[in-house]
């Protein structure tokens, strides 16, 4: 069953009062029913296994047990990966693509996504307050949907002035920055650049029609490497998926390779 993730911690009691949507979801798609169980995210990121213990006028209470609580038994403690959070620097592209780059950058883990407005963005900072409620639900319906245990945050647009702000801040916890370019820069390769071992991985995409020269230059004056993965010219949505991806594998695999990369070291 896919996961679900609870707003709010229980009571004291490890009771839950869900209504709304979530009530919807779990009674007329779920189709869950009394004394049923269903896997669970707090808040904080701690799973749950929830017993409904009624449903009533639009109301479904349930009460938080422990994972192990059904089967008895202890689940093993699961080998975490120390890999660190994957921020996306996005500037804002036309109409409703960034829906799709937020669903996507839920679904494979990344940790914070950032909007910005770029030269080239036709999007602008005001008037966000409603797509950022829509891009909240859109994560927690992503995270439902493809089982990620990352607590993605989505932030309201910035301007390019608080994005270096925000990014002086990150780099002063040991954090990467990629810019993803698509013209010939001078890079190295991305397990190169990851080899580092960052505290923060932080990737900037651009707009449809990418970044400015003089954005270009402003982002290489503030410490980000350039990347390029392959010889084609990706949509700013493709861009996002396919860069974080890429980085996410290397990292999940970096004891792997790093082990083959001591072997021929030492040979």
């Amino acid at each position: 069953m896919k996961q679900f993730i609870l707003n709010r911690e229980p009571g004291k009691d490890k009771t839950v009062r869900l209504n709304g949507d979530d009530y919807r979801y779990l009674v007329t798609v779920r189709r869950l029913a009394v004394g049923e169980f269903f896997p669970a995210l707090l808040p904080g990121g701690e799973e749950t296994l929830v017993q409904v213990l009624s449903i009533s006028r639009g109301v479904l209470t349930g009460k938080c047990l422990p994972p192990e609580a059904v089967s008895g038994e202890t689940p093993p403690a699961a080998a975490k990966e120390k890999m660190p959070p994957i921020v996306l620097l996005q500037a804002m592209p036309k109409g409703e693509k960034m829906d799709m780059i937020v669903r996507q950058a839920a679904e494979g883990g990344i940790t914070e996504i950032i909007p910005f407005v770029s030269e080239f963005s036709v999007a602008k900072t005001g008037a966000g307050g409603q797509k950022f409620s829509r891009w909240e639900r859109i994560i927690k319906e992503a995270r439902q949907q493809s089982g990620s245990k990352t607590m993605t945050a989505v932030r309201p647009p910035l301007t390019m002035s608080e994005l270096f702000d925000y990014w002086k801040k990150l780099k002063e916890s040991g954090a990467l920055g990629l810019l993803f370019h698509h013209r010939g820069l001078a890079q190295e390769s991305l397990h190169s650049y990851l080899d580092s071992s960052p505290g923060v991985v932080a990737l900037a995409v651009g707009p449809e029609g990418g970044f400015s020269d003089k954005e270009v230059s402003l982002f290489l004056e503030n410490g980000f490497k350039p990347l390029t993965i392959g010889d084609t010219i990706l949509r700013t949505e493709t861009a996002a998926l396919y860069c974080a991806a890429a980085i996410r594998i290397i990292l999940l695999e970096k004891n792997s390779w790093k082990l083959k990369q001591k072997k021929n070291d030492s040979v």
